[in-house]
């Protein structure tokens, strides 16, 4: 009778990032054109510069994921912390869509601050026609 060990079993999709990484560190210690880079964004750009982002394909998406992870992860954060900000406010009294056209306000609230009130004022007199003036 043989006797199976969970080493004996091998991750194939491991295996092969491990391989296209020990590759893709010889190639590039190798490559002048890789010398003096500053970050991972001067790494991806040279990897589609020299097209080694198609040899090195897993290695790419890796770097990636590492360049836009932290901001996503700053936007999500962002949002929930303006959804708590708004709902808090409101005492959880509010539909999908009112939270929803509150959100996109408080998290743009930046950009809205620097459009003049009778601007938008002026947009909505032009929509529809109203009992009063606003």
């Amino acid at each position: 009778m043989v006797e199976l060990y969970p080493n004996d079993f091998v991750d194939v999709p491991e295996v092969a990032v491990r391989h296209q990484l020990q590759n893709y560190v010889r190639n590039v210690r190798c490559d002048p054109k890789f010398a003096n880079l500053n970050g991972l964004s001067d790494l991806c750009a040279k990897l589609v510069e020299t097209k080694k982002c198609n040899t090195f394909d897993i290695v790419y998406k890796l770097l990636k994921l590492a360049l836009v992870l932290p901001v996503e992860t700053a936007s999500v954060e962002r949002v929930f912390s303006a959804m708590k900000f708004v709902k808090s406010q409101l005492c959880n009294k509010m539909g999908d869509q009112w939270l929803n056209d509150r959100l996109v306000t408080f998290i743009e609230r930046d950009v809205l601050g620097t459009i003049n009130n009778d601007v938008i004022l002026a947009h909505f007199q032009e929509i529809d026609t109203r009992r009063f003036s606003l």
